[in-house]
Parts: structure tokens; C-alpha cells; sequence
């Protein structure tokens, strides 16, 4: 073990010390080994440098994208997540005693001259000080570029508003949303009218109120406005999402926003509706994957062909798409990302989305561009979202404000909101008011659980039953066409959707592998599955990780189905294949070997995290006994938006909805600093 409380001084010391850290947990293996490269490659680098540089990559892994010097300064266990009992364990060990009398110009001035951090003398050093924050570089040189790009369709959108005539604009308004309103804002108008008016545009808003469906709007006037120009040219414009299971959803709900468009009755309205896109693809598909590597086969070198570029479910996108996605685009397409805000962030480094949004709810416009949308049509803006000075991101972000899917005043919406807000208190009155589609349970291994724990199990069977008897019922026959079993398969995938156990951790007993392990036991006693082996009809599973040969993405879900095919000799016979719902089609399916599925999980329970971009008629979110780091006020609102009708809480302590709800995620990034000049 490393010496009690104190800093080493030799690079042997302070990889023993990194080894510590991880037996206990508290970094990957990874982090440390970093840390020796840099040893071995810079042996003059000091201590202190090497240490900071393992927490640097430990950052990264939790999906920061830079290391906050001054926050590690003043709470060195919280930065690195540190959390109960973990933090009260080798107490000599624990990174307060290791750093403390650094304050954040200590530890800057310690980094200033290492070999292993960019400066005059090591340029290309895989380190960069930016100060207070500290970067890998291949992070700090993305987010940079992100920021150009974004300030770059800021300016250029300047002109793009200068050259849109407002009257046209608010014919197609009048058109899509009938008259303008005289009273309240009609936020949907007021983002369709920002985004026609610029080159990037910003759409978030929580689960239902909207953002589809004014997408949709949006396309039609930018088509309409095309059109009726000079050259009448229609745009080139593509759809996407992280996923293929949010591409999928957008698919289903944005060919009905086609459909339902409120259009002028002659040839241009006709026009306009076949010209709006109906097919979305996944973000991955679309920039051109190439197996084995993070690069794309469209770049800055070879562009896609767009003019208008849709981002769906943006707050899953990370940091290296965003950039990657930014530079495969031309400079004059229009890029618009729509997403909520609040939900978890990505998985990966960065939380794009949440920075550009971070006055979203405020709105901070300019008296000008609410004199603009006045004449646009779209109306007046509330006095209180009008900001001196406004700076220019602000004017192309728009917060969508009223839930369609389930009413504010709802039991959903109010704990959402609640939970949003930060209010533990009403978030407990809320779940135990008796309010309709809320539920309760106290879930736990001891006696005092157990009653709790079959009311869980029982609401699984019920909940995946329905699927499970959809996949029975609907069945197509021995000899059914290709046609036939795919309209079975979407049966049986929508179906699913009725019902989700969501959890907060991977491992331990309310962990997602127990989970499953669990819930598994309890429908095959209900004669609901019969397991042989690994594969059986009706498994529902979650693809793990990026396969480009198959072309599923991670967090596509499939279900096992036992299709009739017939032999070279003309004979039928049942073969056991996973169904995927293809991304780019509303009722397509993909059909895939299970032997070919190296990297999928079992799902009758999923991490939240791998919910994003799904709806559940009912979710079901299990908090486990111990808080942990992962359990944040983001993590419950996304589970609890996933859900359309009914959402049941399971805590298998007292106490775990509060903790959670106290504490929030704060990823570490400069890129809202470099778009608002800090």
C-alpha cells in the first residue's frame, strides 16, 4: 500500500498509489495504464502530472470531456464519484488526502510545464491545459471543432433571415397553424418560424409536446418556401437518430405528421407533402460507418448531399458524433437538433444537447428577433423570455412547453416535473396522492420485501405477457409468406412495448443481470417462456454494441421468433431468428441468425440509459439499496418519461428517491464557454 496521506514523489510510487485506486474502484484499469504510457514515453514527467492525467481518463470514461481543475480542488472524492461506504473505506488512500493543500493554481501550475501537456515546447503533447480545465486532446480538439462549426451556421444564419421574406413566412404559418395567436405563445409556430429563419436550429422539450410534429411543419414550410422560389428547387433533406430503435419510432410517427399536414389543396400543397421525407435513417447509416474504425466514409473531404439535416433524439449524440456529423455536413445545409434537454445525457463523452440548451427554459431572445417573428407571424414572445444583451445562440433555441402524451396536470406529469425541478418532497406527495398511472412498491430480498418483491414479478409476467400472447395469437402459420411473418414480427414488437422494467445499475441484486435472471424464472413458471439454452421464442434482446455488417447499432432491440421458411426441397420447417424493426421503414423488419448476435443482453429489465428514445405504455424503475453516482435526478425523469400511461416506482430502501433526486449530472465541458465567448 501507498504511504498514509501523502502525495509520492516517484514515478513507482504514484503508479503503486493508481493501483490502489483501482483495486478499490475508484479507476478503470485503463486509467492507469494511461498513466504508465505517459511514464514510460515522458519519463520526466512528475508525480502529480501522471496522477492528473489518470483522473483526466477516468473523467472521460464517466462521460466527461474535460477534467474540472478547480471542482477536483475543492471536493477531490465527489469529483472522481466517490460515494458512500466506497469513500469512508482506506481512508489514507482517498484522493482528499492524496491532493489536499492543492488548490486549482497549484495543480495548473504543476501541469504547465510537464512534457505530456501541450504547450510552446511539446505542441502536439496528448494533453491539453485550457485552465481550470484540463483535456485529452483528441476531446479537447473535437469540442473545439464543434464550436466552430455551430458559431459558423450562428453568422452565416444572420443572412440566411435577411434573405426569408416574413410574409411568405406567415402565409405558410397561417397555412400549417391556422391564424396567429393573440394570447399565449404557441411555441411550436415560434420554432418553426427560428429555425426557417437561420442555419442551425435548437427544438427540446420533454417527452410529448411536440417536436415531431413540428419537425414536420418545419420541413413542409422550408419545401414550401423552396418551392415557391425562382429556381422552385425542392431541398435535400435527411432524417436521423442515434439508433435504430429511435430511428424506428421517428419512422412510425413522422410518416402520420406527413399525413396530417394542413396544406394548401392544389399542386404546390402537393408538392410540398411529397417532397417532406418520410424515411429516417440511423446517424451511424447515414455518415457511413466503416467497420473497425471511428471513422466515416462521408467527411469534410466528401460531404453529404443535404441541404437540411434533422438530428432526432439529440441528447444521446455525444461529443465525437456531434463533430463528426458537423463535418461531413456542407457548410450551407441547415442542421437542426431536436431532443429533451433533461433526459440522461450520452453515453459517451459530452452533453451537447444540455449546453445548447442551458437557457433554453428562459429563453434569453433579442428584442429583434422578437420583432421578427412578430412580422413572420408567429406571434408575440412572453416579456420574461426577452433577454439584453442576447447572445446569438439563444436566438435559434426553442423550448416546446405543453405535453401531449400525458397531461401536466397528470400523475406522470406532475412527478416529472417535480422530479425535473428538483423537488424531492413533491415528488413523494405526488407518488403517494393516489394519482391515476402512479404506483409504489417496496421491493427487497429481507421478509418485510418479500410481498413486494411477487408484486414486481407479477407485474412483469402481466406486463410481458402481453407481448408473449401477441406472439402466439398472431402467429401466421407454418407455411406463412416473408410478407406475413414480417407484419407478425411488428405485431409482436409493438406489442412489447407495453411494458419495461428499467434499472439504475448493471450488477447487484436490482441490477439489470439479476433482474433479468429473475424475471425470466418467473414467466417460464407462468408458462409464459420455455428456455432451452440461451435462445428461446419470445427472448427480447438488446444489441450491445455497433455491428456494421449486420447493420444494428447499440441499443437496437430485437425479439426471438420461431418463422416458417421452406428448404431447398420445398419443406417447411419453424427456424429460431431475432426480428430487429428496420430503422428505415415503418413496418420493415430485419431477420437475423442468433448465431450471428455476439453482442446483445437479454432485456425483460434495461438500464435506463439504454431506454432513451423509447416509450413504454408502462415503465417500471427499480432503485436499488445503495446510492450510487449513476442515480441522479436525470436518470429518474428519463425513466419516468418513457412511460405514456402508467409509471410504478420499486425502491428497495427508503430513502432512494430522495438521494437521487439530489443529485444531478454535471459533465465537464468548455463547449458552452467557447459558443458564448467564456
Amino acid at each position: 500500500m501507498s504511504a498514509a496521506g501523502a502525495l509520492p514523489q516517484d514515478r513507482d510510487g504514484i503508479l503503486a498509489l493508481l493501483a490502489d485506486w483501482v483495486a478499490a474502484g475508484w479507476l478503470r484499469s485503463l486509467d492507469r495504464a494511461f498513466a504508465a504510457f505517459l511514464a514510460r514515453e515522458a519519463p520526466a514527467t512528475e508525480p502529480l502530472p501522471l496522477l492528473l492525467a489518470a483522473i483526466a481518463s477516468q473523467h472521460q470514461g464517466r462521460g466527461h470531456v474535460c477534467l474540472d481543475l478547480e471542482a477536483l480542488a475543492e471536493d477531490p472524492d465527489a469529483t472522481l464519484g466517490l460515494a458512500p461506504p466506497v469513500a469512508e473505506v482506506a481512508e489514507p488512500l482517498r484522493p482528499a488526502a492524496c491532493l489536499g493543500g492543492h488548490d486549482a493554481g497549484a495543480l495548473a501550475a504543476a501541469l504547465g510545464g510537464a512534457p505530456v501537456v501541450a504547450g510552446s515546447d511539446h505542441p502536439t503533447a496528448p494533453l491539453v491545459l485550457e485552465p481550470p480545465r484540463l483535456y485529452l486532446r483528441r476531446y479537447r480538439d473535437a469540442e473545439a471543432r464543434v464550436a466552430e462549426g455551430i458559431a459558423a451556421r450562428l453568422a452565416t444564419g444572420r443572412a440566411r433571415r435577411a434573405a426569408v421574406d416574413p410574409a411568405a413566412l406567415a402565409r405558410w404559418l397561417e397555412w400549417l397553424f391556422g391564424s396567429p395567436p393573440t394570447a399565449a405563445t404557441d411555441w411550436q409556430r415560434v420554432a418553426c418560424a427560428l429555425v426557417a429563419g437561420g442555419d442551425f436550429g435548437v427544438i427540446t422539450g420533454g417527452p410529448g409536446t411536440g417536436k415531431t410534429t413540428t419537425v414536420v411543419r418545419l420541413l413542409a414550410i422550408l419545401q414550401g418556401l423552396a418551392l415557391e422560389a425562382p429556381e422552385g428547387r425542392a431541398l435535400r433533406i435527411a432524417l436521423a437518430a442515434p439508433t435504430g430503435k429511435a430511428a424506428a419510432r421517428l419512422n412510425r410517427s413522422v410518416a402520420g405528421a406527413v399525413a396530417a399536414l394542413a396544406l394548401p389543396g392544389d399542386a404546390l400543397g402537393a408538392a410540398v407533402r411529397d417532397a417532406v421525407p418520410t424515411r429516417v435513417t440511423t446517424l451511424h447509416r447515414l455518415l457511413g460507418s466503416q467497420p473497425g474504425s471511428r471513422r466515416f466514409r462521408h467527411d469534410a473531404r466528401h460531404p453529404l448531399a443535404l441541404d437540411v439535416l434533422v438530428v432526432d433524439e439529440a441528447s444521446m449524440v455525444d461529443l465525437e458524433l456531434m463533430d463528426a456529423t458537423l463535418a461531413a455536413l456542407p457548410a450551407q445545409a441547415r442542421l437542426v437538433l431536436l431532443g429533451d434537454r433533461d433526459q440522461l445525457a450520452s453515453v459517451e463523452a459530452g452533453a451537447v444537447l444540455g449546453e445548447l440548451c442551458a437557457r433554453a427554459r428562459a429563453g434569453a431572445y433579442s428584442r429583434e428577433t422578437a420583432d421578427w417573428l412578430v412580422a413572420a407571424g408567429a406571434g408575440h414572445l412572453p416579456p420574461q423570455t426577452l433577454a439584453a444583451p442576447a447572445q446569438a445562440l439563444d436566438q435559434q433555441v426553442v423550448m416546446l412547453r405543453h405535453s401531449h402524451r400525458f397531461p401536466a396536470e397528470g400523475g406522470i406529469g406532475r412527478l416529472a416535473a417535480a422530479v425535473n425541478a428538483g423537488d424531492a418532497a413533491g415528488a413523494e406527495a405526488v407518488l403517494d396522492s393516489g394519482a391515476e398511472g402512479l404506483a409504489r412498491l417496496r421491493v427487497a430480498d429481507g421478509a418485510d420485501g418479500m410481498a413486494g418483491l411477487e408484486s414486481l414479478a407479477t407485474d412483469a409476467v402481466a406486463g410481458y405477457g402481453q407481448y408473449l400472447a401477441r406472439l402466439r395469437a398472431a402467429d401466421p402459420g407454418d407455411t406463412a409468406t416473408p410478407d406475413a411473418c414480417d407484419a407478425w414480427a411488428h405485431e409482436v414488437l409493438r406489442a412489447h412495448a407495453g411494458f419495461q422494467l428499467l434499472a439504475a445499475l448493471r450488477a447487484g441484486p436490482w441490477g439489470v443481470e439479476a433482474l433479468n435472471v429473475r424475471i425470466a424464472g418467473a414467466l417460464e413458471a407462468a408458462g409464459a417462456i420455455a428456455p432451452r439454452g440461451v435462445w428461446y421464442e419470445g427472448r427480447p434482446v438488446m444489441v450491445t454494441r455497433n455491428d456494421y455488417g449486420l447493420g444494428l447499432m447499440n441499443g437496437d432491440l430485437g425479439i426471438a421468433l420461431r418463422r416458417p421458411e421452406q428448404d431447398e426441397a420445398g419443406h417447411w420447417r419453424r427456424v429460431l431468428r431475432v426480428a430487429f424493426p428496420a430503422a428505415d421503414s415503418e413496418r420493415g423488419v430485419r431477420w437475423v441468425l442468433p448465431s450471428r448476435l455476439d453482442a446483445v443482453d437479454t432485456v425483460f429489465a434495461m438500464t435506463v440509459h439504454k431506454a432513451q428514445g423509447s416509450e413504454f405504455r408502462h415503465a417500471c424503475l427499480v432503485l436499488p439499496e445503495r446510492t450510487a453516482p449513476v442515480l441522479t435526478r436525470e436518470l429518474v425523469y428519463t425513466a419516468i418519461t418513457r412511460a405514456a400511461e402508467r409509471f410504478t416506482l420499486a425502491e428497495a430502501a427508503p430513502g432512494g428517491l430522495r438521494a437521487a433526486i439530489g443529485r444531478s449530472v454535471r459533465r465537464c465541458s468548455g463547449l458552452e464557454a467557447r459558443l458564448r465567448g467564456g
